[in-house]
């Protein structure tokens, strides 16, 4: 499965994002379109060290609102990648990984696993984080991982372990957000049918 859509519609917002696993197009960029600039080039950031292109759209019913552009985007792309892990568990799809993502004096660490619990925590370890970057408040940017995260059902965990200027920092994250699902998204014939933890596939028996 070389590509997957998803279209999550709410009252609020209508998201679409596609993952296409193509090698990269010269004109990625012109698929990501958010509205918002920042995140822009932070979904950017995922791509290029993810490996795979995405398309992202958002369409608001009435009101402007960041809050909500960020946490449905990232429902929607986190809803995207665990649906190519299911599609492709019988090629051997990983399901987890982590990565380390630096730029200049910024480092940060991100760990994902995909095993149907929804689960996202980030430590700053002290640092100072600005309020806002780039005409986004960090809390939003924050947001949209916690939503990933919630849309996919996986655990992702993120530390930050270095950083002094906010862009950079914000880049960091991202890029190890985005190599780790480089690795988490990848197919290695050793694990064909194999899932991210022991406990297998989840059944429910709802009566």
């Amino acid at each position: 499965m070389n590509e997957i859509k998803v279209c999550r519609k709410t009252t609020e917002s209508e998201m679409t994002v596609i993952l296409d696993f193509s090698h990269i197009k010269p004109d990625y960029r012109e698929y990501i379109d958010t509205t918002l600039p920042f995140l822009n080039h932070m979904i950017e950031h995922i791509a290029w060290r993810g490996g795979f292109n995405i398309t992202a759209k958002v369409k608001l019913d009435k009101f402007l609102l960041t809050h909500v552009i960020c946490e449905d985007l990232g429902i929607a792309l986190g809803r995207a990648a665990s649906e190519y892990i299911k599609r492709n568990r019988a090629s051997g799809a990983m399901g987890y990984g982590d990565a380390v993502g630096i730029i200049d004096e910024a480092q940060a660490h991100c760990a994902v696993s995909f095993e149907s619990r929804a689960y996202f925590d980030i430590n700053y370890h002290g640092i100072n984080v600005p309020a806002q970057v780039e005409g986004m408040d960090s809390q939003d940017l924050e947001t949209f991982l916690e939503g990933f995260a919630q849309g996919a059902g996986c655990t992702m965990q993120l530390d930050l372990t270095r950083g002094k200027n906010g862009h950079h920092i914000w880049e960091a994250i991202y890029r190890s957000v985005g190599t780790a699902l480089n690795r988490v998204l990848s197919c290695d014939d050793t694990r064909k049918n194999m899932t991210s933890g022991v406990a297998g596939q989840i059944d429910w028996v709802v009566e």
